[in-house]
């Protein structure tokens, strides 16, 4: 994976797959290569967070790559392996309860629990998605649209490390 500088300068096609790999949004891609050279990981998280206001439609394209919550990915590559990490502190003893909450959560709102669970515990996780049932839809996609930008800046950090 490239350094900041080699960020700046590699070949397009060298990082479009790792873009997408960090949120799956061809536009939010194209605005990040379009943007450099980076002065520093800030200038590039900046623009990152700038080009993250996602319509409804990105928001749903870019959530139907992610796993649910507790299941591994199909996909494979660095998104999968970057998933798996980012829910290290979701244990299987939780899976029954998960499934049942990921099935009602679909159920309400349409489309997959996303939730940035860097850090977070299965019970930390399950109290997230508990509290946001409450939400009207059109909050709840817009706590989509932030949890998707934290993940972004989250991977793209790990692009670059």
């Amino acid at each position: 994976m490239p350094d900041l500088e080699g960020f700046n300068s590699a070949p397009p096609g060298r990082l479009r797959p790792l873009l997408t790999d960090c949120l799956a949004v061809p536009r939010w891609v194209d605005a990040l290569l379009a943007g450099r050279p980076y002065a520093d990981v800030d200038a590039l998280l900046a623009a990152s967070d700038r080009h993250a206001d996602l319509t409804d439609d990105e928001v749903r394209t870019a959530i139907s790559g992610h796993p649910r919550i507790g299941e591994k990915s199909d996909a494979g590559g660095a998104s999968a392996k970057w998933s798996a990490a980012e829910q290290s502190g979701v244990t299987a003893s939780l899976s029954d309860r998960l499934r049942a909450a990921n099935s009602a959560y679909e159920d309400r709102f349409g489309h997959i629990y996303l939730v940035c669970a860097t850090g977070l515990t299965g019970e930390q996780v399950l109290a997230d998605l508990a509290a946001r049932m409450d939400n009207p839809p059109d909050a709840e996609l817009r706590v989509v649209r932030r949890e998707l930008a934290k993940i972004a800046a989250l991977r793209l950090r790990k692009v670059l490390a």
